[in-house]
């Protein structure tokens, strides 16, 4: 999968975006916020991690997932080789909701739309993982939940969506521990499926569970 553009073109292209969320005001969240959140990585990662909305560390440092929740995740990617350099981090909006509350159907809209499809589309990952309800609401059915879905991926747009949980929600319930890792761990199996039939089997636009599991 390539549009043809070179690594640093794509890092170029994500940089313009970048400055343009930081002086956006296309919805009520850049009154409150302290950085935005653009989102962080390799230009051309095979994986992209879509979080929900930044916290408060978030919000002070201008980087996504760098709490307690960000610490977790490096863990997660540890445990199969990677770093935060080697994939791309995100989230549905790129300012800290108030009081870090839910961010609202119109604030979503208006960020996916604007910025999060763009970067999709430039980074051109082979998977997209889900962290949390929010993201997950984006390429899953209205009516799927987290709790019986994850770590089940799908195919649509010529790639994988992969759902997990948030890691905010495996820290406040140890028990789902052992399975995020366990997805975590099947997104190696994954990419090594693709590559075997150079890329995932259907293009067609309704999602589909692979073969795999």
């Amino acid at each position: 999968m390539t549009d043809g553009k070179s690594v640093e073109e794509r890092r170029i292209a994500l940089d313009q975006i970048a400055q343009e969320i930081r002086v956006c005001k296309a919805c009520a969240l850049h009154s409150a916020r302290t950085r935005v959140v653009p989102g962080a990585g390799r230009p051309d990662a095979d994986i992209m991690f879509i979080g929900e909305a930044p916290g408060y560390h978030e919000d002070q440092q201008g980087l996504p997932f760098v709490g307690a929740s960000g610490k977790y995740l490096g863990e997660l990617l540890a445990m199969i080789g990677l770093t935060r350099n080697d994939v791309f981090i995100a989230n549905v909006v790129k300012c800290r909701p108030p009081g870090n509350r839910d961010p609202l159907p119109a604030e979503i809209d208006t960020c996916v739309e604007t910025y999060l499809n763009r970067q999709i589309a430039l980074i051109r990952p082979k998977i997209v993982a889900t962290l949390g309800r929010f993201s997950m609401a984006l390429f899953f059915p209205a009516n799927a939940r987290i709790s019986k879905i994850h770590g089940q991926p799908r195919c649509a747009d010529g790639r994988v969506y992969y759902p997990l949980f948030h890691p905010a929600a495996v820290l406040r319930n140890p028990n789902l521990r052992p399975a995020m890792e366990t997805d975590f761990r099947r997104m190696l199996s994954l990419l090594e499926e693709m590559a075997d039939t150079n890329g995932p089997a259907s293009d067609e636009p309704p999602p589909r569970q692979l073969s795999l599991f």
